[in-house]
């Protein structure tokens, strides 16, 4: 909802619990007003008529102010838009008008030719924030920075600032300290997401998982990207964000172009962390994720089990043991295609290998099907081999820099996807592969980042890291439209592609490379703070983990940590046992009973994967489920009890696995106790509300 005063100078959006609020000055300077719990518009008017400092000589009244800062005039802050043209460097806009559509709100600006739009839109206690720059006269525009949108926090001491960090394998761990004066940036150079940094921040000042406030952001885009938080001479903080990481340059505009920048999004919970999170994972699956109200399937994936040594015959005898215990979704991983028998060759041709399968992938995608499951397929579009049928006819699609020696990280070149031939290759190539099978599901991987960012012959090669993700979002967007049964999956090695761009495209991501149980616990933790169950693919592998750290795990842990995001299995089900596999059947039939409560219910964290006992808890409609992990126990220590949350308190609720009867948020203690045996042990517990 947008409410707007009479003079035309004042607007406010209101979500269920909060709003946000901004005012225009006579002088057209755009002062940020409110951003916290609901207020009224007669609220607003009058922050408005609060009046500015005075300006002194090495200080300015707008900076931590103002709603969006520009480069030039008496601005110190980190600006927000830097542009320059052949006349002059940065911007002195002026006010033309406001409009709004559905629920947004647009506020046009304009500096002699140059158009500047901020877009406003509240989607539940979401305000998304983004910004459109048009060049309308001048003979060009080179837009240095862009950035999405400057967020400012109220007038707080001890502001504590919450970040996601990590690398290839130890992703989305969460860390908290608290924020001094100056600058902290994060993001990405890499041009992808990234391991080492999810495009979110979170700032309190002594919330709790339940209690307090807490300001979240969290970036929509694909490439290279940068966030950063400041704390000003004054206290003041703010909060600035877009795609690229530096200022060398984005987009060169000719007259007549324009660019977008992604959505940076933002809110305000009144309800700590926890609170934060189901407000986040509400958007989502209400906003961004396609088709989230569908159930994502349980699904097999043969890469651990075969690496590249894979054959028809050795997939269908996997696909056999894998419906067996109850999987729905079958899918063979890298190696199916090209002379892919290593990662040396095969990337960039994308038909099936006529020795592993002389028929195409038609006739085992059938097998597949008839055993009741689908069927998907691995790919990775964006990269090529050198010692590829692709490369051969075209090296010059690749990222290259003259002169320079081509880097090769797993034995691969980064396709320019820029190009428009690239674009159209990969088009015709992905859509004759998804006409020629009934495949139902792709996972999309992208395996290394880009380093020699190169682009002979182009005007403004700069443009590269931009339109390379612009031309990805194209492509699936295209993909989807003509394949839609198909679903796609986000993956690079790992987590080093998750964000809000992405997900808007895909059903789901790939949370990490590292499918050992117990460091899962601290990814999916992190990954729980911004991001639903509903995305977030975990498998089952073997143990001992030969992948990752030779840890050995029960399968009951295996599963029940899987468990708590879209289950998976990745372990070789044909060296698996008899009664391992009659196990596993049980467990894939619970989390199929589970899953609606899981993958869209409301997660509550009870205690987090510090060590000892860690569980959370999903709650939708009558039905609540608990997962609980035991990561040790040291001198025969009870299992702590756990205070449930998000349950009627006046209600009774019966605990299907014990029997018990349980009054609301009470301590649940004894189902643990009988759950929970020792070391590295799980359990799942669902509960039912009665009468």
């Amino acid at each position: 909802m947008v409410d707007i005063a009479e003079d035309g100078r004042t607007w406010l959006l209101s979500g269920p619990t909060s709003s946000y609020a901004l005012h225009l000055t006579d002088a057209d300077e755009l002062l940020h007003l409110h951003w916290g719990p609901r207020v009224a518009l007669a609220d607003a008017q009058a922050l408005a008529k609060e009046p500015l400092p005075g300006y002194w000589p090495f200080e300015s009244p707008l900076d931590g102010r103002e709603e969006y800062p520009v480069e030039g005039g008496p601005r110190f802050v980190r600006p927000a838009l830097s542009v320059r043209s052949d006349e002059r460097r940065g911007t002195e806009w002026r006010f033309q008008a406001y409009d709004t559509e559905a629920d947004e709100l647009r506020l046009r600006f304009d500096d002699d030719g140059l158009a500047v739009t901020l877009h406003y839109r509240m989607r539940g206690d979401v305000v998304e924030r983004w910004v459109t720059v048009a060049n309308d006269t001048h003979a060009r525009v080179e837009l240095l920075r862009a950035d999405a949108a400057t967020w400012t926090l109220p007038d707080r001491d001890g502001w504590r600032l919450s970040q996601l960090h990590g690398r290839w394998a130890a992703e989305s761990r969460l860390t908290t300290a608290p924020l001094t004066y100056g600058e902290k940036v994060i993001g990405s150079r890499r041009g992808h997401t990234g391991h080492q940094h999810l495009p979110w921040v979170a700032l309190d000042t002594d919330a709790t998982e339940e209690r307090g406030e807490v300001y979240g952001c969290a970036l929509g885009w694909s490439g290279s990207w940068r966030i950063a938080v400041a704390q000003l001479p004054d206290a003041r903080v703010q909060i600035t964000g877009g795609a690229g990481y530096d200022d060398s340059g984005l987009l060169l505009l000719q007259p007549g172009e324009s660019y977008t920048t992604p959505v940076f999004a933002g809110l305000w919970s009144g309800g700590g962390f926890g609170g934060a999170s189901r407000t986040w994972h509400a958007y989502q699956r209400a906003y961004v994720i396609p088709d989230a109200e569908r159930d994502r399937p349980v699904l097999f994936n043969s890469w651990e089990a075969t690496n590249f040594g894979i054959s028809e015959e050795q997939q269908l005898a996997l696909a056999r043991r894998a419906a067996g215990i109850g999987v729905e979704l079958f899918v063979v991983d890298d190696g199916w295609f090209g002379a892919r028998t290593s990662d040396r060759a095969g990337l960039g041709d994308w038909t099936p290998n006529p020795d592993r399968f002389p028929q195409g992938l038609k006739p085992l995608a059938d097998q597949v099907h008839g055993l009741g499951m689908q069927f998907g397929i691995w790919v990775e579009p964006e990269m090529v081999n050198p010692d590829s049928d692709l490369y051969r006819a075209h090296p010059d699609w690749v990222q290259y820099q003259p002169g320079r020696k081509r880097t090769e990280l797993r034995n691969q070149l980064v396709l320019n996807l820029a190009r428009e031939d690239v674009q159209e290759y990969l088009w015709e190539q992905l859509d004759t592969l998804l006409s020629s099978a009934p495949i139902d599901y792709v996972k999309w991987d992208f395996n290394r980042c880009f380093t020699d960012v190169g682009w002979p012959g182009e005007p403004y090669p700069q443009r590269l890291w931009v339109d390379h993700v612009r031309a990805l979002y194209a492509l699936l967007d295209r993909l989807r439209a003509a394949h839609p049964s198909v679903a796609f999956e986000s993956c690079s090695g790992g987590g080093g592609r998750i964000d809000l761009g992405v997900l808007s495209r895909t059903d789901q991501v790939w949370t990490s490379d590292n499918t050992d149980p117990l460091d899962r616990l601290a990814i999916q933790h992190g990954f729980s703070q911004i991001h639903p169950a509903r995305v977030m693919a975990a498998w089952v592998t073997d143990s001992p983990n030969t992948q990752l750290n030779g840890r050995v795990s029960t399968l009951r842990f295996r599963f029940v940590s899987a468990m708590a995001g879209v289950l998976g299995v990745g372990g070789d089900l044909t060296e698996w046992t008899e009664e391992e596999l009659a196990e596993a059947r049980q467990w894939v039939q619970l989390y199929k009973q589970i899953r609606p409560v899981v993958q869209h219910g409301e997660l509550h964290r009870l205690r987090p994967p510090a060590g000892g006992l860690s569980a959370v808890q999903y709650v939708r409609g009558e039905d609540a489920v608990v997962l609980a992990w035991l990561q040790a126990q040291s001198y025969g220590e009870p299992v702590p009890a756990l205070r449930l949350r998000g349950l009627d308190p006046t209600a009774s609720y019966e605990c299907r696995e014990t029997g018990e009867v349980h009054r609301g948020a009470v301590l649940l203690h004894h189902g643990l106790r009988t759950g929970l045996k020792g070391d590295l042990d799980a359990t799942v517990l669902r509960l039912r509300r009665m009468g």
